[in-house]
């Protein structure tokens, strides 16, 4: 109570702004002894003059006090304008904006009315809590009493209707700008802000709210309508639509406004060139956006360079993507969450979990921080590489480091087990989730229903959705498609029929993967023309087919000889502006090699190249068929001559060799680089479908050659090998490739060193385990995938902890979660 006197006596003295005592009160303090004084404008000074010097904030309900004794004082009018400004700059939240303005239409009825600068406050605070009815309110009122809105006053609602989604008003307020004949140069007082400035900017509020509400094109008119009126657009006008436009794949449109937004004066900022560049799908695009705004000496931001590591990794340009990680480091800008959420995506898509895991280590070592999202890819980039055991693991050190599993992370982890045919497992984790509290969505259940249809379970599919629908979760199409392409597969149409009407019968419109689904089941049952029918139900119901919707129909009709009408369908998919897959180029080259027409197959595969569809395995397994029977004809020919006998056969070496280099050759002519895809295709495939001795004799011929296999082939051909224990093999490639700097994934070093160690060799295991260690992998993904996954898994704990003694010898220590997991699994049993 002193402390109060002595303030009070201090206000009462002059130059009482330079007192001691006054600067050391509370906010609660100064509340007080405001209230207190019997001078208002006296008291009002005091406030203001701590809120400016010394961040005091106090509640509205002191303001209003103060606000109420100077309207009974009838003496200060400016004041009770201060007052109550400061009255609502004060709320904080709706309860108190709701008071506030009780308290104020009591100061107005006893006292002089709102002028702008209040109304403006006013509808300023009430937009920014969200008030989006009671602003329009007093926004009406303001004009009831005969007031004339300034444009920062029209740009307020504006804005705060489009946030609002209420376009159509706000263009109505807009119009009514316009109708009044304002002009910028109609207005005098709008504080620091110029009229061209405020015009503009409720222009760009207005096209800000179309274009969240998808009207882009209205958005662009306005743009129009701008230079019509004579206002000059801001950086901020283009800034939405350019936006929208990306997000619409719309990006030539957008660099044309880029253009007129230049052209027009309007400088483009970091943020323009940022949105530009994430629009762009070609890297090359997205490179050249990025030179050129250095040349136009904008400096970019993290959010630019994460816009261009994004094109980089949808492309799958990896390495690409790691060099602007490492550039954007030394030019200043770190990396943030969404830096290495994009790599660890990025990795994870072309099945690199290794280097993703390495970015996921490097970012628990300190800021920024995992995130949910952040453990969620990776689970997923495990789950889709069928490494359950990591993902689990996972799941396990994200609750250790606090981050709560949600309903996608679980839903990858069921989708995960799906993969590998475990739907006991799949069921349990469902079951887990639900004990937790987390609702499954559709995409959940979707999951589980495809999983139990793969694994032909179709009684427990049909559980699953009746479940779906009592847990009130609604199906989708997606549900639906599974469910109906497993009634197809077991050429149940009656069953796939019935479930098509409950589907109608939901109001869920059957859409383009429904239709492929059923064509599908009918083509492969010889039911040709119904599958034609359906083709023409599909498009009177205005569901455009797919390169998928042909497949199917062109198959069936080359295996039934109707090759014009397969050519047909094919050029109708192209007349219909579809881009065909590579499963559409595939069926019609079989359609022309079993009708004989290799050379149209290779003219075909030319096209396909040409179109930008990489050929993969399949394609060139198709290829090679039909060489071998066109070498074997050849000698089938030359038998009818006499005292000729053929010994050919389809596994015959030479007509293997044939086959593989005509191919070959033809590749070379097209694309020299296809020669060497070829070669890593087939040695891929070959190593994939354990036909180890002939991907054997692929790999000599190759190093005849003197071609290396790429990273892929070489690690899936070793893991063939050492599979069936040919560990010799093994070795003996490892030592080729690494003199040719090709590196195993951790996998294959996990999988030889454990094969070595089968093989009771561990002299070699050590040396392969340090020849690892000199490698860039990571200390703790070495422990989760060698030592625990491998070694402790095979059964040898004492090899596992001398491997750990080198590991630590070699400087290179896990984290003290990865030694927690090793104790633990040391100890099983």
């Amino acid at each position: 109570m002193e402390k109060i006197e002595r303030a009070r006596a201090s206000l009462a003295q002059p130059g009482w702004d330079r007192s001691a005592v006054l600067a050391a009160l509370t906010p609660a303090q100064a509340a007080s002894v405001a209230t207190s004084h019997p001078d208002p404008v006296t008291a009002l000074d005091l406030l203001v003059f701590l809120e400016r010097e010394h961040s005091h904030k106090y509640h509205p309900d002191t303001f209003a006090m103060l606000a109420l004794r100077l309207v009974e004082a009838r003496k200060h009018p400016a004041a009770v304008g201060r007052a109550r400004i400061r009255m609502i700059k004060s709320c904080r939240t709706e309860a108190e904006m709701t008071r506030t303005m009780d308290d104020l239409d009591t100061t107005t009825r006893r006292g002089p009315r709102l002028g702008l600068l209040a109304y403006r406050a006013l509808l300023i605070q009430l937009s920014s809590l969200g008030m989006t009815a009671t602003l329009m309110d007093r926004y009406r009122r303001l004009l009831r009493e005969g007031l004339k809105p300034d444009l920062f006053i029209c740009n307020i609602v504006i804005n705060a209707l489009c946030k609002d989604g209420n376009v159509r008003d706000a263009q109505s307020v807009m119009d009514k700008v316009s109708e009044s004949g304002m002009k910028p140069d109609a207005f005098t007082v709008h504080l620091c802000f110029n009229d061209s400035w405020a015009f503009a900017a409720a222009y760009s509020n207005l096209i800000n709210g179309l274009c969240d509400g998808g009207r882009v094109n209205e958005a662009l008119d306005l743009i129009g309508e701008m230079a019509r009126r004579g206002v000059k657009p801001t950086v901020y006008t283009y800034t939405s639509p350019i936006a929208a436009l990306c997000d619409m794949g719309r990006a030539e449109d957008a660099w044309r406004l880029f253009v007129d937004m230049k052209e027009k004066g309007s400088r483009p900022n970091m943020y323009t060139y940022t949105l530009l560049i994430s629009g762009q799908h070609v890297p090359r695009v997205a490179f050249g956006l990025f030179h050129r705004m250095a040349r136009d000496g904008v400096l970019p931001a993290t959010a630019t360079y994460n816009a261009l590591i994004n094109v980089l990794v949808e492309d799958r340009k990896m390495d690409s993507a790691l060099i602007v990680c490492n550039v954007m480091q030394r030019h200043g800008c770190l990396p943030n969450t969404i830096t290495y959420n994009q790599m660890i995506k990025g990795y994870c898509t072309i099945g690199d979990t290794d280097k993703a895991m390495s970015m996921l280590i490097n970012l628990l070592k300190g800021r920024p921080r995992a995130t949910l999202v952040t453990y969620n890819t990776i689970i997923k980039g495990y789950c889709d590489s069928k490494n359950i055991s990591a993902a689990l693991r996972i799941l396990e050190l994200m609750e250790a480091n606090g981050c709560q599993p949600d309903e996608s992370s679980y839903t990858e982890l069921i989708c995960g087990f799906c993969k590998i045919r475990e739907m006991e497992s799949a069921s349990r984790l469902f079951n887990e989730m639900v004990d937790h509290g987390l609702h499954p969505n559709e995409v959940t259940y979707t999951t589980l229903i495809r999983g139990y249809c793969k694994d032909e379970k179709l009684d427990c599919a049909a559980e699953m959705l009746e479940r779906m629908k009592e847990s009130g979760c609604r199906p989708n199409v997606e549900t639906y498609n599974v469910l109906i392409h497993a009634l197809t597969k077991q050429n149940n149409f009656s069953a796939a029929e019935k479930l098509w009407e409950v589907m109608c019968e939901e109001k869920i419109s059957p859409n383009v993967v429904t239709y492929s689904t059923m064509i599908d089941g009918l083509c492969k049952n010889g039911a040709t023309p119904l599958a034609l029918e359906m083709l023409n139900r599909m498009v009177e119901q205005s569901c455009l087919p797919n390169s998928y919707t042909y497949c199917p129909l062109i198959q069936t009709l080359g295996q039934e000889g109707k090759v014009e009408e397969a050519e047909e369908l094919f050029s109708e998919l192209l007349r219909q502006g579809h881009t065909p897959n590579e499963v559409a180029y595939v069926r019609m080259i079989e359609v022309y090699i079993m009708s004989g027409k290799v050379d149209h197959a290779f003219d075909l595969l030319g096209k396909m190249i040409n179109a930008g569809c990489q050929p993969t395995l399949w394609t060139y397994d198709v290829l090679i068929k039909a060489l071998q029977n066109e070498y074997l004809m050849v000698d089938q020919k030359l038998v009818a001559l006499p005292d000729t006998v053929s010994n050919c056969s389809f596994d015959d070496p030479a007509v293997n060799k044939y086959a593989i280099s005509v191919l070959s050759s033809k590749l070379a002519e097209l694309d020299l680089g296809l020669s060497r895809q070829l070669y890593d295709e087939l040695l891929s495939g070959l190593s994939k479908s354990g036909r180890w001795f002939e991907a054997n004799k692929l790999y000599r011929s190759m190093v005849d050659q003197g071609l290396c296999p790429n990273q892929e082939a070489y690690n899936l051909f070793i893991i063939s090998l050492l599979r069936v224990l040919k560990v010799d093999l093994a070795m003996g490639v490892f030592r080729h490739m690494s003199a040719q700097c090709r590196e195993l994934h951790l996998d294959g070093y996990k999988t030889l060193i454990c094969a070595l160690c089968q093989s009771d060799r561990r002299k070699e295991a050590q040396f392969v385990f340090e020849h690892m260690l000199s490698r860039t992998f990571n200390p703790d993904n070495i422990v989760w995938t060698v030592l625990v996954d491998g070694l402790l898994g095979g059964g040898y704990k004492d090899l596992c902890k001398e491997f750990l003694h080198i590991m630590e010898k070699n400087h290179c220590k896990p984290s003290f979660h990865s030694y927690t997991i090793l104790a633990r699994e040391a100890l099983k049993e």
